[in-house]
């Protein structure tokens, strides 16, 4: 888990604790007798220390590993939607100004919406598509943000900003 261990547990953190405990129980991995000692302590547990303890011994429960899946997707799903945006405002700027021009023969806007566009669709298809790759698109977003990040401050460097200030 994710969480500091010192952190206070939510009564949903109890109860998918209560479901992982259930799962060993029909597993066999617990016995009635351990799965009720184990329900009661959960309940009367308070931060995610005692949560970790009630599963220490026990492995990785499938339905934790697609929750966990699950929140990863969703994360991704969003930051997939914001760059979307982000691409078709582009986008819709070029079309703009190709109207604001005249209209002219060429549409060149289809250019720039095909390169802002190709990471988007080329990522949601691997998310969500029908073999999807949750670590491949985390891996090429990750790559995207820290080149952003990059040029960012090296646009600042250049402007002066990071400069120490004189004594």
């Amino acid at each position: 888990m994710n969480a500091p261990s010192h952190l206070r547990v939510a009564d949903a953190d109890r109860e998918q604790l209560i479901d992982e405990l259930r799962e060993h129980m029909i597993d066999g991995r617990l016995t009635p007798a351990e799965f009720e000692e184990r329900l009661e302590s959960a309940y009367r547990a308070t931060t995610h220390a005692d949560i970790e303890a009630l599963k220490a011994d026990l492995p990785i429960s499938p339905s934790s590993v697609r929750r966990a899946l699950s929140k990863r997707k969703a994360r991704l799903r969003r930051r997939l939607v914001q760059e979307t945006g982000g691409s078709m405002g582009v986008s819709a700027l070029c079309v703009g100004i190709w109207l604001a021009t005249g209209a002219s023969a060429d549409f060149w806007p289809a250019w720039v919406i095909g390169f802002t566009m190709l990471p988007v669709v080329r990522d949601g298809w691997r998310l969500l598509g029908p073999a999807s790759d949750v670590e491949v698109v985390e891996a090429r977003m990750r790559a995207r943000r820290e080149r952003e990040l990059a040029a960012i401050r090296a646009h600042g460097r250049r402007r002066g900003r990071y400069r120490r200030l004189p004594r």
